[in-house]
């Protein structure tokens, strides 16, 4: 009960219900999802920095909570400072959800065509020379099916061009070379990566002469209503000061060991020190190089906004009255790609995760509710609630942004990074880790079906 309370120190809260008087008095529900979610977060064993959810229920946010802190002073812990519903987390690849809304406004304005040929925009080349005849598009990009991997990179810094990877030097090049899968031909075998995304997004800047980042606020934040960005050197002073800083109880060396009864350590944003740095200049050369602006992984926004990204797509492309995408587009973006046959068309394992991949749309997971013991895309105990959305892992962060289209049911979480080894706390029936499977199912017992025994 005591590290319950201690939790709760740090809680924000969201009111339900509230009317001039003040907010209603909470349900049942909500007491017990508060203390659960506390618990989690505080869980000796398990502790996470910080935790941020959100759950909508027949379309309209019904909870709301923030737990633990966004930044954390270990030698002075009264200095550390609590997450609140204005905290920004870097979203990790949930960013590639809000990246395929951008280019679904420029389809929209026939600025784009999902199913053209990339090289047509870029003004080069873009083939796997394992399959020279078949073009690369944007379907396929944003499906994971276009052969692009990994294994070269997807990020580098200004003054880099990503022809120089992915453009026409006839099949040499280390680079070059790694970029491309000699698995299928284009747009018949999936496998997740991040490239694809920083192509999309240069792309989207060779198309419209716009920067990556700018575009994006343009076609799709301001619209919203969101703050943050993908760039945030050139966020307002008081967005960069709500951002959470990602931690973990060990090193930024994945190879680092894990220390639980150390301190938190930052992985990433922490500008306690010192202010974020650009990326980019202005000799930068628009459609050169959009990975340097994270169009797979680098948005910062809060669990609220997503929350309007999540109620928009419910109500079929209008938030608050106001309509941000056509219906059709939406249909669009949600419809099926792909789906695993058994390993015959695609890479459904990601990592130690076994079969977390079983369908795809265009930037966004379909969940089959599969399950296994560490395996499979199951959401909640027990299986029942399907729906889609996109998944983030990155310097520590955990998160998910799932919902179902039919009920208008769904949720959100970020988590600020663990303190424990999460390898060594696998899930019980999916492959997610076990503190995402509580969160998950928690949301979902309380807010979703109300449930407080």
């Amino acid at each position: 009960m005591r590290r319950v309370a201690h939790a709760l120190l740090g809680l924000g809260a969201f009111a339900v219900g509230g009317h001039a008087g003040g907010p209603a008095a909470p349900e049942a529900w909500q007491a017990r999802l508060d203390s659960e979610l506390a618990a989690i977060q505080a869980d000796p064993a398990h502790p996470l920095a910080s935790l941020a959810v959100l759950a909508i229920r027949d379309g309209k946010v019904v909870y709301q909570r923030q737990f633990g802190h966004r930044w954390i002073d270990n030698s002075d812990p009264a200095r550390s400072k609590a997450a609140d519903e204005k905290t920004l987390y870097r979203i990790a690849s949930i960013s590639k959800l809000v990246t395929t809304i951008g280019v679904l406004r420029l389809v929209e304005d026939g600025v784009l065509d999902l199913d053209r040929d990339i090289g047509e925009y870029l003004g080069y080349a873009v083939r796997n020379p394992h399959f020279p005849a078949v073009p690369i598009t944007l379907r396929m990009l944003l499906s994971h099916t276009s052969s692009l991997r990994d294994d070269a990179g997807y990020f580098w810094t200004e003054g880099n061009r990503i022809e120089d990877v992915i453009g026409p030097k006839n099949g040499v090049g280390v680079e070059f070379s790694k970029a491309w899968s000699s698995q299928a031909a284009p747009g018949t075998w999936f496998q997740y990566a991040n490239l694809p995304w920083g192509v999309v997004g240069t792309v989207m800047e060779k198309a419209t002469g716009e920067r990556f980042d700018r575009l994006m606020k343009r076609l799709v934040l301001d619209p919203l209503g969101i703050r943050g960005g993908y760039h945030v050197a050139h966020l307002p002073p008081d967005e960069v000061a709500a951002i959470a800083t990602l931690y973990r109880k060990r090193g930024t060396d994945d190879a680092a060991p894990w220390d639980p009864k150390g301190p938190w350590l930052p992985q990433v944003d922490d500008f306690s020190k010192s202010p974020p740095q650009p990326r980019t200049g202005p000799k930068y050369v628009i459609g050169s190089n959009a990975t340097l602006f994270g169009p797979h992984g680098n948005l910062h926004v809060s669990v609220a906004d997503l929350g309007r990204v999540m109620r928009m797509l419910m109500d079929r492309g209008t938030l608050d009255g106001r309509r941000i995408l056509e219906a059709a587009s939406v249909e669009a973006m949600l419809a099926r790609q792909w789906r695993s046959d058994g390993g015959r068309n695609g890479l459904a394992a990601y990592g130690a995760s076994r079969q977390r991949f079983n369908a795809w749309g265009l930037g966004n997971q379909h969940f089959l509710d599969v399950s296994g013991p560490g395996f499979g895309d199951r959401l909640v105990e027990g299986g029942g609630f399907a729906g889609v959305g996109h998944l983030g892992d990155a310097y520590g962060l955990t998160a998910a942004f799932v919902f179902d289209p039919a009920s208008r049911e769904g949720l959100i979480y970020v988590t600020g990074g663990p303190g424990f080894n999460p390898e060594t706390a696998r899930g019980a029936w999916s492959g997610f880790f076990r503190h995402e499977e509580q969160i998950l199912t928690a949301l979902h017992r309380r807010a979703i079906q109300r449930k407080a025994d």
